[in-house]
């Protein structure tokens, strides 16, 4: 009874075809409607796993309490000095703060007024002497160029030091460093290159831990537009326009680079735009091409192509009904339709026009193709929707989702290929074709697969067992990060940090209770060997307080007056200027020469490179002012801030600090950071283990990804086991023969066996994305596989010459054009899909074709022949 379903719709659409086209089309125009109204993306990776799994739970706890950490945008501020990057990170953030449209909360994480004032306490002891008695060492040259900064104090201060060279109280070589400097950025600046001076390195001399970091951040939360299909975009835009607008950019010595949740997520939807428009029309082409050679009718290919349209319309309004919103994976759909739909049309068609090459009229024909093959194609098209479908209860909401629109959209290719396909048929009828429809050449080979069927089953089960061989060497790369374009801008921002261990975001949050698990949290994590710091609240208050405010108090006192003059010279003239290079120029000559050996040699460079820049035009000093005297305010603005140090206490840290670390309700955040390689998965994962044997309190990208993995894998299992019961089932209850179903299910796991070890072979990881080639495989397999047992179960011999051998030739090669289409995509993660879906397709095709007729052998006896 169920196998007259297909007929009776094809005779439907053989009666009154107008009418079946004009429904079908007001439909397509309803699903028009509908999917246009409710079209909705998400680029959001998290959203691919169900909220209600165990370390989802932990990440919600975690946003919950610390919500400001959430739909972060973190700009990156690179100096090529440490006043350029600090310079530069404080106007943006005072440029972005009042932009209330644009952004909610902007911050600076590392930097600020506080920082400034008490950063010199986050040192140790011996750094914080260094940096005080560099400070004090300098004091000759401090007071008179914070009296007069400009370049006119510059040569002043110059001018202090050689006193003491000629007095003899301060060799020469003491001074060389500052010499050198100064003659390195004037040259560059009378050369027209870029040149930028660092006060701060230049008084920090050879000890590292005293010198101060050369890149910046600045944590916004912006305004997103949900409406968008990148909300931050406009964020983002806003972002760099002021950059712009602030010349932060290379001429001008500074960086700025957006990175975090919400730049990567827009990246990730206009890296899946940035080619979509070249990947369709080569699937297009492709697609056309392979119908012309399996029908050679223009007129046939117009009708299946303009069913796969309606029915992809259709299918897009279904699927955005069922399941609200499109994700980075149930996007698929799309090729999936295409590529599966196609099949059911191919099938019809090339039945047909073998039916017409043995002399039925149109209409018969259509109709006899219908009889022949509705059995198989309502078994296919209801074995592909089990097989997507077996995903619905696993927490792999991607594929889920998925697996629902692709599960329906077989039901709608189905009804449309067998509703409007054949009424366009017969609207358009095609000309008999010139010759059989088979492959007339393959007899041999039908033959060879006959004579030398156990030598053939013998070769495959060699393959399948060295494929099981290579599976322990299967690679599942699970960091999400990977399916994104390393190319891009946010994702090149984000692997920089990543190699930096002060800022790596792989790092692990801790949720505690309160103070005192948080504390006893804390001792524990601290001491496992995987760990190299946890950093908690506590963390910012300084160490040794006492010790490093006397060292700062005695700095102060003895640099008050230096650092804060009473009096302060105005701005020179450009003449005052010139006269004070040259004067400065004529000292260095007097007091450098051969016999000062490299401290003379430097002092006679300096003299040179000062005198040319007082006979150069006044544009040509005012380059040299902005690139000496402008670093020369932020370090002695730095320096004035920095010996005003107080005792930090938790009572007076900053209030926007304190809430990153503790929840209005006493709940605490700890971070805890990993030791060794942070890009190293295997790093990683011994750090995750680790730490979640101390709490399962714990969030971050380490577990996130990790734990996605798990999830991923487990749910592959269960719908694998799900859809394979389910098929089994199925089958068994249409062919009523335990041996028929596994004739067809065999070739199937065959398949996903060899495209596993060609994974191996060719070094290719499975990851989220193109795992979803096992499912299709499963459900592409099942079908091709069901219309060669369907077709021996009826006594069709000569397989391989037949016209189903054709129609699942160019069914194969239709669908991989779909798919490997996707192969040219600029997204990482889909062009993945693409090549594995197509060696996955292509192992379906050998099995089918070779390894399914040789496993079936003759016809059972009682068959009549065909």
């Amino acid at each position: 009874m169920i196998g007259r379903i297909v007929p009776a719709c094809v005779a439907a659409g053989i009666r009154r075809p107008w009418w079946t086209v004009a429904l079908c089309g007001l439909i397509a125009c309803a699903a028009l409607a509908i999917a246009i109204g409710r079209f909705a993306m998400t680029t959001d990776t998290a959203a691919l796993i169900s909220p209600d799994v165990e370390w989802r739970r932990q990440e919600r706890a975690m946003e919950t309490a610390f919500p400001q950490l959430r739909d972060a945008m973190l700009v990156i501020v690179d100096g090529a000095t440490p006043e350029l990057a600090e310079d530069g990170a404080a106007r943006l953030a005072a440029a972005l703060a009042p932009d209330r449209a644009h952004f909610r909360l902007v911050r600076r994480p590392d930097g600020g007024d506080f920082f400034a004032r008490e950063g010199l306490l986050y040192g140790s002891r011996a750094e914080v002497r260094a940096a005080t008695a560099a400070l004090i060492e300098a004091q000759p040259l401090l007071g008179p160029l914070a009296a007069d900064p400009s370049l006119r104090g510059v040569t002043g201060a110059l001018a202090t030091m050689l006193d003491g060279v000629e007095a003899g109280a301060t060799p020469l070589d003491r001074i060389a460093r500052p010499m050198a400097a100064l003659s390195d950025t004037i040259e560059r600046t009378l050369a027209g290159r870029p040149a930028f001076f660092s006060w701060q390195n230049l008084l920090a001399g050879d000890g590292a831990g005293a010198r101060a970091p050369r890149r910046r951040l600045v944590l916004v939360q912006p305004v997103l537009d949900h409406g968008a299909l990148m909300p931050g975009e406009a964020a983002g835009a806003a972002v760099r326009a002021a950059a712009v607008g602030l010349r932060l950019d290379a001429a001008h010595g500074t960086r700025v680079r957006l990175t975090g949740e919400v730049p990567l997520a827009d990246e990730e939807f206009a890296t899946l735009q940035e080619n979509i428009g070249a990947v369709g029309a080569a699937m297009l082409a492709a697609m056309l091409l392979t119908l012309w050679f399996a029908t050679r009718s223009a007129r046939l290919v117009a009708a299946i192509m303009g069913t796969i349209l309606v029915g992809l319309v259709v299918t897009t309004a279904v699927g955005l009904v069922a399941v609200g919103r499109l994700n980075l994976i149930s996007v698929a759909f799309i090729p999936l339709f295409v590529g599966l739909g196609v099949d059911f049309g191919i099938q019809l068609c090339v039945r047909f026009n073998a039916e017409r090459a043995a002399g039925a009229a149109p209409a018969p024909a259509m109709a006899r193709a219908a009889e022949a093959l509705g059995a198989p194609l309502l078994l296919a098209a209801a074995a592909v929707f089990l097989g997507f479908g077996a995903f619905l209860p696993t927490a792999y909401v991607g594929i889920a989702e998925l697996g629902v629109i692709a599960g329906l959209g077989m039901v709608v290719a189905l009804a449309f290929s067998v509703t409007l396909l054949p009424a366009l048929v017969m609207l358009m009828p095609p000309r008999r074709p010139a010759r059989e429809v088979g492959f007339a050449a393959l007899a041999p080979a039908d033959r060879l697969l006959e004579r030398r069927r156990g030598a053939v089953l013998w070769a495959f089960a060699l393959a399948m067992a060295g494929s099981i061989a290579l599976l322990p060497w299967v690679v599942f790369d699970f960091n999400p990060l990977h399916l994104r374009d390393a190319r891009a801008p946010a994702m090149r921002a984000l692997a920089d940090l990543t190699r930096d261990p002060d800022r790596t975001p792989n790092t692990i949050d801790v949720l505690a209770a309160g103070p005192a698990e948080g504390a006893a949290l804390s001792r524990r994590l601290a001491a496992l060997p995987e760990v190299a710091r946890v950093v908690s609240l506590d963390s910012f208050v300084p160490q040794d307080q006492p010790a490093k405010l006397a060292a700062i108090a005695d700095a102060a006192l003895l640099l008050d007056l230096s650092l804060n003059p009473f009096d302060v010279a105005p701005p020179p003239g450009d003449g005052e200027t010139a006269a004070a290079l040259a004067r400065t120029a004529r000292r260095l000559r007097a007091i450098g020469g051969p016999a000062g050996g490299a401290a003379g040699a430097g002092a006679l460079r300096l003299a040179t490179a000062l005198d040319r820049l007082a006979a150069a035009p006044p544009a040509m000093r005012a380059k040299a002012a902005a690139a000496i005297v402008v670093p020369l305010g932020v370090m002695l603005d730095q320096a004035r801030l920095a010996l005003q140090a107080a005792p930090v206490t938790r009572a007076t840290l900053p209030p926007e600090i304190a809430r990153d670390w503790i929840a209005p309700d006493g709940r605490m955040r700890l971070q805890v950071q990993p030791r060794g390689d942070g890009n190293d998965n295997r790093t990683i994962r011994r750090f995750r283990a680790a730490v979640a044997t101390v709490t399962p309190a714990i969030s971050g990208l380490p577990v996130a990804t990790q734990a996605a993995a798990d999830t991923v894998a487990g749910a592959f299992v269960q719908a694998g086991l799900i859809a394979f019961a389910l098929v089994s089932l199925l089958l068994f209850a249409v062919l009523r023969n335990a041996r028929e179903v596994a004739f067809t299910l065999a070739p199937v796991v065959l398949s996903i066996f060899l495209t596993l070890g060609t994974c191996v072979l060719i070094g290719q990881p499975l990851n989220f994305a193109n795992i979803i080639a096992f499912p299709l495989l499963f459900g592409i397999g099942v079908a091709f596989h069901i219309y060669f047992v369907m077709a021996w179960r009826a006594g069709t011999t000569g397989l391989l010459q037949s016209s189903l051998a054709r129609a699942v030739l160019f069914s194969a090669l239709a669908t991989g054009t779909a798919f490997g289409s996707l192969w040219l995509s600029a997204h990482p993660g889909t062009a993945s899909m693409g090549k594995i879906l197509m060696i996955s397709l292509a192992w379906t095709l050998v099995c089918a074709l070779v390894f399914e007729p040789a496993l079936l052998g003759p016809p059972r006896r009682g068959r009549n022949a065909t």
